[in-house]
């Protein structure tokens, strides 16, 4: 990317006009951003609408097998994935407010609040999407905000879905999970029009320093991308088809988790 400081200065001097002084003595919750494997890096992620029960247990077996860092499920799920990865070091990862993130913030909060009761370590959010494009950062900050607090302690990603925004609004987005006192900025939802690029996990990379981490999703689906990812940046990754990204096995390339 070329020099990205006149972008942060900018997007730092815009959300300070929008929301004035940042909070002091904000606690950021501790995050999983290194391992010694790649898959130890990768949300095994199944988040399609006709993911059944069988599903979800396959999804497990198979992180419990390749050492992934977390299975990423929809809150339907959360408490099957909690009971099939008891005791083990995977992770419980869900969605809310998925895909669109256009849910009512006290609605996106009580199901993170759901989520966690259920067994959820993780919460991945998907932003105000809509409050961004509309230019109100404060709603597109509280929402964050309500769902940090709901999560109790337990990491944020938020999800940005950066094919639908401008280079200055994906930098934006990226201050206001700082301040918010997300753990994570995310790429995508795998639902979209496009999925993560190099470019933007190096440009989120850049807004957010290393006091967050960055994950990348959507339209992974091999082995060489995932790397791509994480050499550009990015500290973990969501795919659906992580045995193959580990396995080095081939599949189709496309939008998707």
């Amino acid at each position: 990317m070329t020099d990205p400081t006149p972008l942060s200065s900018n997007a730092h001097e815009t959300v300070q006009a929008a929301l004035g002084a940042p909070p002091e003595g904000l606690e950021r919750p501790a995050a999983l951003r290194t391992a010694d494997t790649l898959a130890g890096r990768i949300d095994h992620t199944a988040l399609k609408a006709n993911t059944t029960r069988a599903d979800v247990e396959k999804l497990c077996a198979e992180a419990l097998a390749h050492g992934f860092a977390s299975v990423c499920v929809n809150t339907r799920w959360v408490p099957l994935a909690a009971e099939k990865l008891a005791g083990s070091p995977v992770m419980v990862c869900t969605v809310v407010g998925f895909p669109l993130g256009a849910m009512a913030r006290e609605a996106k909060a009580a199901e993170t609040e759901i989520a966690v009761r259920q067994g959820a370590d993780e919460i991945d959010m998907v932003m105000d999407v809509g409050a961004m494009l509309s230019g109100d950062l404060r709603a597109v900050y509280e929402d964050m905000v309500a769902v940090a607090r709901a999560a109790a302690g337990r990491p944020v990603k938020v999800i940005l879905e950066t094919c639908l925004l401008d280079e200055e609004q994906k930098a934006i987005a990226c201050l206001l999970a700082v301040r918010a006192g997300l753990a994570y900025v995310k790429t995508s939802t795998g639902m979209s029009t496009g999925g993560a690029t190099e470019a933007d996990i190096r440009l989120m990379r850049a807004m957010v320093g290393d006091e967050l981490g960055v994950k990348a999703s959507g339209a992974i689906r091999d082995r060489a991308t995932a790397e791509a990812m994480i050499a550009a940046g990015a500290d973990r990754v969501g795919a659906s088809a992580s045995v193959a990204i580990v396995e080095d096995t081939a599949v189709d390339s496309g939008v998707g988790y």
